[in-house]
Protein backbone atom coordinates (compact mmCIF):
# COMPACT_ATOMS: atom_id res chain seq x y z
CA UNK A 1 0.00 0.00 0.00
CA UNK A 2 1.48 3.14 -1.05
CA UNK A 3 1.77 6.83 0.92
CA UNK A 4 -1.66 7.88 -0.53
CA UNK A 5 -3.58 4.78 1.03
CA UNK A 6 -1.94 5.08 4.22
CA UNK A 7 -2.76 8.02 4.78
CA UNK A 8 -6.43 7.25 3.85
CA UNK A 9 -6.51 4.41 6.16
CA UNK A 10 -5.14 6.82 8.80
CA UNK A 11 -8.10 9.33 8.20
CA UNK A 12 -10.82 7.00 8.15
CA UNK A 13 -9.15 5.68 11.74
CA UNK A 14 -9.24 8.95 13.02
CA UNK A 15 -12.51 9.90 12.31
CA UNK A 16 -14.27 6.38 13.88
CA UNK A 17 -12.04 7.08 17.11
CA UNK A 18 -13.46 10.33 17.56
CA UNK A 19 -17.41 9.46 16.73
CA UNK A 20 -16.14 6.46 19.20
CA UNK A 21 -14.88 9.04 21.86
CA UNK A 22 -17.70 11.39 21.15
CA UNK A 23 -20.05 8.76 21.75
CA UNK A 24 -18.46 7.35 25.02
CA UNK A 25 -18.27 11.17 26.40
CA UNK A 26 -22.30 11.90 25.38
CA UNK A 27 -23.29 8.87 27.07
CA UNK A 28 -21.04 9.66 30.40
CA UNK A 29 -22.42 12.74 30.59
CA UNK A 30 -26.76 11.80 29.84
CA UNK A 31 -25.80 8.87 32.78
CA UNK A 32 -24.75 11.18 35.60
CA UNK A 33 -27.16 13.93 34.50
CA UNK A 34 -30.01 14.55 36.76
CA UNK A 35 -31.98 16.58 34.18
CA UNK A 36 -34.09 13.11 32.81
CA UNK A 37 -37.40 13.70 34.26
CA UNK A 38 -37.97 17.01 35.83
CA UNK A 39 -40.80 19.25 37.14
CA UNK A 40 -39.78 22.95 38.27
CA UNK A 41 -38.80 22.31 41.50
CA UNK A 42 -37.09 18.46 41.09
CA UNK A 43 -35.24 16.54 38.68
CA UNK A 44 -33.58 13.44 38.70
CA UNK A 45 -32.14 10.83 36.72
CA UNK A 46 -30.47 7.73 36.69
CA UNK A 47 -27.75 8.32 38.98
CA UNK A 48 -28.59 11.93 40.79
CA UNK A 49 -31.25 13.85 41.71
CA UNK A 50 -32.03 17.88 42.50
CA UNK A 51 -34.27 19.77 44.35
CA UNK A 52 -34.93 23.46 44.27
CA UNK A 53 -36.75 26.49 46.02
CA UNK A 54 -40.11 27.28 44.39
CA UNK A 55 -38.94 30.54 41.87
CA UNK A 56 -35.46 29.78 42.44
CA UNK A 57 -34.20 26.89 39.84
CA UNK A 58 -30.75 28.51 40.22
CA UNK A 59 -30.20 27.36 43.63
CA UNK A 60 -30.28 23.66 43.28
CA UNK A 61 -29.22 21.07 45.91
CA UNK A 62 -27.99 17.88 44.14
CA UNK A 63 -27.39 13.91 45.28
CA UNK A 64 -26.60 11.00 43.98
CA UNK A 65 -27.02 7.66 44.24
CA UNK A 66 -23.95 6.05 45.88
CA UNK A 67 -24.67 2.32 45.26
CA UNK A 68 -27.34 0.24 43.50
CA UNK A 69 -28.81 -0.44 46.97
CA UNK A 70 -29.86 3.23 47.33
CA UNK A 71 -31.38 2.91 43.77
CA UNK A 72 -35.43 3.56 45.19
CA UNK A 73 -36.95 0.68 42.52
CA UNK A 74 -35.81 -2.59 41.13
CA UNK A 75 -36.63 -1.91 37.73
CA UNK A 76 -34.32 1.30 38.27
CA UNK A 77 -31.52 -0.27 39.49
CA UNK A 78 -31.83 -2.83 36.31
CA UNK A 79 -31.91 0.17 33.75
CA UNK A 80 -29.00 1.46 35.52
CA UNK A 81 -27.23 -1.60 35.42
CA UNK A 82 -27.97 -1.97 31.58
CA UNK A 83 -26.96 2.04 30.79
CA UNK A 84 -23.78 1.23 32.49
CA UNK A 85 -22.72 -1.22 30.38
CA UNK A 86 -24.03 0.12 27.67
CA UNK A 87 -21.74 3.04 28.16
CA UNK A 88 -18.56 0.70 29.33
CA UNK A 89 -19.00 -0.92 25.78
CA UNK A 90 -18.63 2.90 23.98
CA UNK A 91 -15.73 3.63 26.18
CA UNK A 92 -14.00 -0.08 25.42
CA UNK A 93 -14.78 0.55 21.53
CA UNK A 94 -13.59 3.98 21.87
CA UNK A 95 -10.71 3.08 22.92
CA UNK A 96 -10.03 0.30 20.52
CA UNK A 97 -10.58 2.89 17.86
CA UNK A 98 -8.10 5.17 19.29
CA UNK A 99 -5.92 2.06 19.38
CA UNK A 100 -6.30 1.41 15.72
CA UNK A 101 -5.74 4.49 14.51
CA UNK A 102 -2.43 5.13 16.53
CA UNK A 103 -1.03 1.95 16.12
CA UNK A 104 2.31 1.88 14.21
CA UNK A 105 2.05 1.02 10.18
CA UNK A 106 2.26 -2.99 10.14
CA UNK A 107 1.36 -3.53 13.39
CA UNK A 108 -2.15 -3.51 12.97
CA UNK A 109 -3.29 -3.54 9.22
CA UNK A 110 -6.83 -3.94 9.50
CA UNK A 111 -7.12 -0.50 11.47
CA UNK A 112 -8.76 1.17 8.50
CA UNK A 113 -12.06 -1.20 8.81
CA UNK A 114 -12.29 -0.45 12.72
CA UNK A 115 -12.78 -3.33 15.34
CA UNK A 116 -15.67 -5.37 15.27
CA UNK A 117 -18.89 -3.06 15.03
CA UNK A 118 -20.46 -6.10 16.63
CA UNK A 119 -18.94 -4.11 20.12
CA UNK A 120 -20.79 -0.68 18.89
CA UNK A 121 -24.09 -3.19 18.05
CA UNK A 122 -23.87 -4.41 21.53
CA UNK A 123 -23.52 -1.05 23.28
CA UNK A 124 -26.31 0.14 21.53
CA UNK A 125 -28.47 -2.72 22.22
CA UNK A 126 -27.50 -2.55 25.84
CA UNK A 127 -28.61 1.13 26.22
CA UNK A 128 -31.51 0.77 24.25
CA UNK A 129 -32.73 -2.22 26.51
CA UNK A 130 -32.34 0.35 29.88
CA UNK A 131 -33.90 2.94 28.41
CA UNK A 132 -36.95 1.06 28.01
CA UNK A 133 -36.36 -0.52 31.43
CA UNK A 134 -36.23 3.14 33.18
CA UNK A 135 -39.75 4.49 33.03
CA UNK A 136 -41.25 1.15 34.85
CA UNK A 137 -39.61 3.04 37.52
CA UNK A 138 -42.60 5.99 37.62
CA UNK A 139 -44.46 3.23 39.57
CA UNK A 140 -42.30 3.83 42.16
CA UNK A 141 -43.11 5.66 45.61
CA UNK A 142 -40.12 7.83 44.65
CA UNK A 143 -40.82 8.78 41.51
CA UNK A 144 -44.68 9.21 42.70
CA UNK A 145 -43.77 11.21 45.26
CA UNK A 146 -41.51 13.41 42.84
CA UNK A 147 -44.42 13.49 39.98
CA UNK A 148 -47.43 13.00 41.68
CA UNK A 149 -49.40 11.27 39.16
CA UNK A 150 -46.88 9.23 37.78
CA UNK A 151 -47.80 5.63 36.52
CA UNK A 152 -45.88 3.07 34.75
CA UNK A 153 -45.08 4.55 31.26
CA UNK A 154 -46.23 8.00 32.67
CA UNK A 155 -44.59 10.79 33.62
CA UNK A 156 -47.74 12.30 35.19
CA UNK A 157 -46.30 16.23 36.31
CA UNK A 158 -42.97 15.37 35.52
CA UNK A 159 -41.31 16.40 31.22
CA UNK A 160 -38.62 15.00 29.52
CA UNK A 161 -35.54 16.43 30.67
CA UNK A 162 -32.29 17.22 28.43
CA UNK A 163 -30.77 14.35 30.00
CA UNK A 164 -32.91 11.37 28.38
CA UNK A 165 -33.30 13.25 25.35
CA UNK A 166 -29.69 12.93 24.86
CA UNK A 167 -29.25 9.65 25.95
CA UNK A 168 -31.79 8.49 23.68
CA UNK A 169 -30.41 10.18 20.76
CA UNK A 170 -26.85 9.16 21.79
CA UNK A 171 -28.41 5.42 21.42
CA UNK A 172 -29.95 6.18 18.26
CA UNK A 173 -26.52 7.36 16.71
CA UNK A 174 -25.10 3.79 18.25
CA UNK A 175 -27.28 1.93 16.68
CA UNK A 176 -26.93 3.32 13.45
CA UNK A 177 -23.50 3.52 12.77
CA UNK A 178 -22.71 -0.30 12.99
CA UNK A 179 -25.04 -0.34 9.68
CA UNK A 180 -22.22 2.10 7.84
CA UNK A 181 -19.44 0.82 9.69
CA UNK A 182 -18.32 -2.10 7.69
CA UNK A 183 -15.99 -1.48 4.66
CA UNK A 184 -16.94 -1.02 1.42
CA UNK A 185 -13.53 -2.93 0.29
CA UNK A 186 -12.31 -6.17 1.38
CA UNK A 187 -8.85 -8.54 0.12
CA UNK A 188 -9.11 -12.01 -0.84
CA UNK A 189 -6.85 -13.78 -2.43
CA UNK A 190 -4.81 -10.86 -3.48
CA UNK A 191 -7.82 -9.05 -4.84
CA UNK A 192 -9.78 -6.17 -4.03
CA UNK A 193 -13.74 -6.92 -4.23
CA UNK A 194 -15.72 -4.08 -5.18
CA UNK A 195 -19.00 -3.67 -4.04
CA UNK A 196 -21.47 -2.00 -6.50
CA UNK A 197 -24.72 -1.00 -4.81
CA UNK A 198 -26.52 0.53 -7.97
CA UNK A 199 -26.01 -2.77 -10.20
CA UNK A 200 -25.45 -5.13 -6.85
CA UNK A 201 -22.55 -6.53 -8.59
CA UNK A 202 -19.12 -7.76 -7.40
CA UNK A 203 -16.57 -6.33 -9.94
CA UNK A 204 -12.96 -8.37 -9.04
CA UNK A 205 -9.85 -5.99 -9.27
CA UNK A 206 -6.61 -7.11 -9.30
CA UNK A 207 -4.44 -5.77 -6.61
CA UNK A 208 -1.54 -3.72 -8.03
CA UNK A 209 1.35 -3.96 -6.31
CA UNK A 210 4.05 -0.69 -5.33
Amino acid sequence: MGATGHWHLLMVGSVWAALGLALACVSALSLISPAWLETPTFSFGVLAYCSSPPGDSWNQSCETFQSLQEIPDFAWKVSAVMLLGGWLLLAFNAILLLSWALAPKGLCPRRGSGPMPGVQAAAAATTIVGLLIFPISLASPFAKEACETSSLYHGGKCQLGWGYVTAIFNAVLSSLLPVIWWPRETKARGRVIMFSSDSETVILVPEVSK
